[in-house]
């Protein structure tokens, strides 16, 4: 019995060592499991981190033409306007077939930019940013083109100049009256004399030289000029503020495709007469000074619609303008 005692003690020991070595065995390999799967967590987030560093690097085709464009000297951009305009112009020429169409177009993409500033006015219950004096100006030429549309042509024209009239009416007496308190009245701060002046004294210099009576005749001049540079008093409330919000950026940018389609029209009306038009107009400076005002009215929005496009394909919902534009 007490050899049996002695000898009973070992094979517990062995068994104990074993279960130890067991355990130092398990933990080593799970040491060495959550070693492995920290190094591939670390790879995988090294890989990711190498993923987005190369999609932060490689810029999209718009965004690298946009760049390029807007580094270039002054004389480039001018010319790259140019090479796009007489490439729209070449595409609505074989797109369009009714050429007279694009004029209603014109009036109709207007009509929808008036549409967004009610919207505008009505459910943000807020002018601010809206250029009362531009829409004075859009009155005053369309009430004289209303006029000349009764007097001399009546068309289709005229039915769209007096629901435009119409609204431009709504949207002064909105901003005058009931939105009273949100008009930025140190922002419009342009002198619509300095435009409305220059033009009553360049519309009796040089006017059609029709049949119509002479008091026609310059008021016709008169509106197609001051239509050409209405639009001048809006600009001068973005180039103060230089945050445009969306609503009034989509009326402006609408303006902008208006005065575009409109200028097209002329445009490819010359060319398909071969010049005939011109000489319809009358002789003198007046047919060069139609051309030039829809192409001047055109040039003056393209700067702010190049930054709007910018600012849409990029998400930005409010448009940031930089110094030196508009």
């Amino acid at each position: 019995m007490s050899t049996h005692a002695r000898t009973n003690p070992k094979p517990n020991k062995c068994l104990q060592n074993f279960e130890n070595a067991s355990k130092e065995i398990d933990i080593i390999v799970c040491v060495l499991f959550y070693q492995n799967v920290f190094i591939n967590n670390k790879e995988t987030e090294t890989e990711e981190e190498g993923k987005k560093n190369k999609m932060k690097g490689k810029k999209s085709p718009i965004h690298v033409v946009t760049t390029w464009a807007r580094q270039q000297p002054p004389k480039v951009k001018a010319f790259l306007a140019v090479v796009t305009g007489m490439a729209v112009l070449v595409f609505l020429r074989m797109v369009v077939y009714d050429h007279d169409s694009l004029f209603v177009v014109a009036e109709a993409v207007h009509a929808i930019g008036i549409s967004v500033l009610i919207y505008k006015l009505t459910k943000e219950k807020t002018c601010a940013g809206i250029s009362l004096k531009s829409q004075e100006l859009t009155a005053i030429f369309l009430a004289v083109r209303l006029y000349c549309s009764f007097v001399m042509e009546y068309d289709i024209h005229t039915i769209l100049d007096s629901a435009t009239l119409a609204t431009t009416l709504w949207v002064i007496y909105m901003i005058r009256f009931n939105l009273k308190s949100s008009y930025m009245d140190d922002k419009d701060n342009f002198a619509i004399y300095h435009v409305v002046i220059p033009c009553a004294l360049l519309s009796f210099l040089i006017h059609p030289s029709t049949q119509h009576y002479l008091f026609n005749r310059v008021s016709w001049a008169f509106c197609v000029y001051l239509e050409a540079v209405s639009v001048l008093p809006q600009l001068r409330v973005m180039q103060n503020t230089k945050i445009v919000e969306p609503f009034t950026a989509h009326y402006v940018f609408a303006l902008g495709v208006a005065r575009f389609l409109s200028c097209a029209h002329w445009i490819l009306q010359v060319l398909d007469t071969r010049g005939h038009l011109l000489t319809a107009l009358g002789h003198g400076l007046w047919p060069c000074l139609v051309l030039l005002s829809e192409i001047v009215q055109t040039f003056i929005l393209a700067d702010f619609c190049y930054y709007y496009v910018k600012s849409l394909v990029g998400g930005q919902l409010v448009l940031r303008l930089p110094s030196g534009v508009v």
